[in-house]
């Protein structure tokens, strides 16, 4: 069954969440891979919403994340106070984030584009909770397509931390030991990191893509998982819950028509 990268990218993301766990997610392609995640091999996965909404068994896609549907049959109708505490407390597994840029250690900019941050190029929204998840949930995964411009070496701003400088900087700026990034889903490929170095590594690469393609597409050097293997397309059952329950009036899937 034909497919397009949102849909690829999303029953991947949606594959990595593991039944009882919790994640924070936003509006968009993050919530439809929880979505998808609830009624395929995560039936107990519990979706938090920064706005508040704990555990909700989401009827149709939100539109924001305090939308009443983020509420429907929660666990319980918190608030952003609620929703950070626990992930001070440690309880929360996964978030998803993006940004403008992102380096080779995971570390985010949705802050700013140019090296004057009083006159930079382009003004961006900034952090919102992003670095707050970033820091205190357990494993951090980012959905985005790859290009030069948001695969660069070097961050003009970080707003979000990955590893930061590498091996051990999380820790030393305080943050818990074993948190951090976990995947980067894209158009091209899936990359982890590489547990010595804490840099990107790539760990399949999507059908009918090539290693060439991936270089030109990076600002920096990809690390090679040795067992590199070919991402699994997106089964037909996968499709037909994304599209006739999840997100049956396109408003997520439709971006990359």
């Amino acid at each position: 069954m034909p497919y397009n990268s949102i849909e690829l990218m999303i029953c991947l993301a949606a594959r990595n969440l593991e039944d009882e766990s919790i994640v924070v997610v936003g509006t968009g392609a993050p919530c439809a891979a929880a979505m998808l995640a609830q009624k395929t091999s995560a039936p107990n996965l519990v979706i938090l919403f920064e706005a508040g909404g704990m555990g909700p068994i989401l009827p149709s896609m939100p539109i924001s994340v305090g939308d009443s549907r983020t509420f429907y049959k929660a666990l319980a109708a918190g608030s952003m106070p609620e929703i950070m505490e626990t992930c001070q407390r440690g309880m929360v597994d996964y978030t998803f984030l993006g940004g403008a840029q992102i380096d080779m250690y995971g570390n985010l900019n949705s802050t700013m584009i140019g090296t004057d941050y009083n006159r930079p190029k382009v003004r961006l929204p900034g952090s919102g909770g992003a670095n707050d998840l970033a820091s205190l949930c357990w494993r951090t995964m980012v959905m985005t397509v790859q290009n030069p411009r948001r695969f660069v070496e070097k961050c003009d701003f970080i707003t979000t931390p990955g590893y930061l400088t590498g091996p051990g900087a999380r820790e030393a700026a305080g943050l818990p030991p074993g948190s951090g990034p976990y995947k980067v889903i894209t158009d091209l490929c899936v990359i982890g990191y590489d547990q010595e170095t804490c840099r990107m590594q790539v760990e399949s690469i999507h059908p009918e893509v090539t290693r060439e393609q991936l270089v030109v597409n990076t600002g920096f050097e990809l690390l090679w998982k040795r067992d590199l293997t070919v991402t699994s397309s997106p089964t037909e059952e996968e499709l037909r819950i994304l599209r006739a329950e999840v997100d049956p009036y396109r408003y997520v899937i439709s971006r990359a028509e």
